[in-house]
């Protein structure tokens, strides 16, 4: 793999350098003297609508970003990206989260094996497992059909299912539920557990190596919970077969450690596997959506991976004035590096996609918060931003104030649906129309602003006309599409997928990798013993770790 290219030293970074230095962003302007801004600015990618128009973006700066996205390879690195080359250096690895939606036809050879088949493969085992419990031929140990799934994992392993099932509860069969286990708190697997019914409840343990702190032990937690509740209704005696049926019953797997999933106590034939190219945070349309191919069925699983492909077919076809995924990256680098952006907003006009800035969190700032660049050396220029956000009028009531008043600038993407899965009224009023009447008039406030003469007409008293004053110029992109469909889901999962992709290229770093996550694991098993109240394990910490486990230890309850 050649070394990156330090994007400081294009001829595209010196103008944007220069352009910077002389922009002086007016939104209200450009747009007066441009009828056609919005149009030229608006592009489509799947069925998703997406208006750049009201960012910090001219056609200079539109064609030096595009130019910089050149001149760092972004193009060929996409192309390498999609053919499985191992892009993943620091463990030698493909990256092709994109082969998990290719269709039956396609081919992508890694080491002369053609990954596509066995792709298909593992969705047809899982097609067919989710076909089992929703029709009720899978039956727990006493013969009742499956009422709830529990999906234990942690990381990707969590965070994308848990955000998918949330964004498309509408499509989730009928006498169906999922839930999700993740923290490694006992509140978590006490409380998912505490009001259901063992003899209707499966466990889906999601876990490529089947090691996995956090997620064995809930598992285990989970079948203490399923044994014990067994036999306090009586549903199974104490005798190892009958708990070894119970467990084969109410357990499966998403791992590709048969050995040690067999030992778990379930059967290896009902372990969903996939492969080390696919990261955890890249999952979600592999075995780890197990629990969504049950909850939505086969046909809305092959429909969320057809949104996924057309981004994907988008991204490697486009030219880069005209690819989304590749434009909202270059816009993304431009606010970090040339505005010094800390951070990015995410604003759903869609409550189901609540948790859809939690799942970006994980996604963008493990894949693109480094600081060395993918052949070992250090960074030329800052990397990464914190992405946050929160559902609809929810953020307006909230933390709205800092980016419209604020002195720190956040770009912020604003994501709604045409059609909604509830189209109530109040009265006679459409409560979606009100609704999205928010999102429109909150993105044209941020870029346009109010100006001291505009809240002097509107009779404010002079002494505080400062305080109503909106400095507009606030960057926003959005992103509409006609209803969330699992099609749309992919779509959106996709584009930041692309989007990540794109920075990490101009940066020169590895976005699949997160050694990062590493350090604090291991010390959390150091540290164990200490917290046990070994003392020779106390004493061999620092002076504020044993300071604070001390603390623990003689107030533990």
């Amino acid at each position: 793999m050649t070394a990156p290219v330090d994007p400081t030293t294009t001829a595209a970074w010196s103008t944007l350098t220069a352009l910077t230095t002389s922009l002086e962003p007016d939104l209200r302007g450009w747009f007066a003297a441009d009828p056609g801004r919005a149009e030229r600015f608006s592009l489509t990618a799947g069925d998703l609508f997406v208006d750049l128009s009201k960012n910090l973006l001219t056609d200079e700066v539109l064609a030096a970003l595009v130019a910089l996205g050149r001149e760092v390879g972004l193009e060929a690195r996409r192309d390498a990206m999609y053919a499985g080359e191992r892009i993943n250096t620091t463990e030698n690895r493909s990256v092709l989260h994109t082969a998990l939606r290719r269709p039956r036809t396609d081919s992508v050879v890694v080491d002369g094996i053609d990954v596509v088949p066995g792709v298909h493969e593992v969705l047809d085992k899982v097609y067919g497992f989710a076909e089992q419990v929703r029709s009720g031929a899978w039956q727990g140990v006493t013969g009742k059909r499956i009422q709830t799934v529990v999906n234990i994992g942690i990381g990707g392993s969590d965070l994308g299912p848990v955000m998918v099932y949330e964004a498309l509860k509408p499509y989730v069969q009928p006498g169906l539920s999922c839930r999700f286990v993740s923290n490694i708190d006992p509140t978590d697997v006490a409380e998912k557990t505490a009001d259901l019914d063992p003899e209707t409840t499966l466990f889906i343990v999601a876990s490529k190596t089947f090691t996995t702190l956090e997620t064995l032990t809930n598992a285990r937690l989970a079948r203490d919970w399923l044994l014990r509740t067994l036999a306090a209704q009586g549903a199974i005696d104490g005798s190892d077969g009958a708990r070894a049926d119970a467990i084969a019953k109410h357990f499966v797997a998403v791992s590709t450690a048969l050995d040690k999933v067999a030992a778990f106590g379930i059967d290896p034939a009902n372990a969903f596997g996939f492969w080390d190219w696919v990261g955890g945070r890249y999952s979600v349309d592999s075995a780890v959506g197990t629990s969504l191919a049950v909850a939505l069925g086969p046909d809305a699983f092959a429909d969320f991976l057809a949104g996924f492909r057309a981004i994907d077919e988008h991204f490697a076809s486009e030219p880069l004035e005209r690819n989304v995924p590749a434009l909202m990256g270059l816009l993304n680098v431009w606010y970090v590096n040339f505005f010094g952006a800390a951070s990015h907003a995410v604003l759903p006009y869609a409550q189901y996609l609540h948790r859809f800035a939690a799942y970006l969190q994980q996604l963008t700032m493990e894949s693109n918060g480094k600081g060395v660049r993918w052949d070992g050396t250090p960074v030329t220029t800052a990397t990464g931003e914190v992405f946050w956000g929160e559902p609809g009028t929810n953020g307006q009531h909230a933390f709205y104030q800092l980016i419209h008043q604020g002195t720190q600038l956040i770009p912020a993407d604003f994501i709604a649906v045409a059609t909604p899965a509830h189209p109530l009224t109040d009265g006679d009023a459409d409560v979606h129309e009100l609704f999205l009447a928010n999102f429109f008039a909150q993105t044209k406030a941020l870029a346009f602003g109010k100006t001291a003469d505009e809240v002097r007409a509107e009779g404010t008293a002079e002494p505080i006309v400062w305080a109503r004053v909106f400095p507009g110029n606030r960057p926003t992109t959005s992103i509409m599409a006609p209803a969330l469909t699992p099609s749309v889901v992919g779509q959106l999962i996709a584009l930041y997928e692309h989007i990540t992709f794109t920075q990490g290229v101009v940066w020169g770093i590895n976005s699949f990798d997160q050694w990062g996550v590493e350090l604090g694991k291991q010390l959390a098993l150091q540290i164990a013993p200490a917290v046990a109240g070994v003392a020779a394990a106390l004493q061999a910490q620092d002076p504020s770790t044993r300071n604070l486990v001390g603390y623990y230890l003689s107030h533990r309850g």
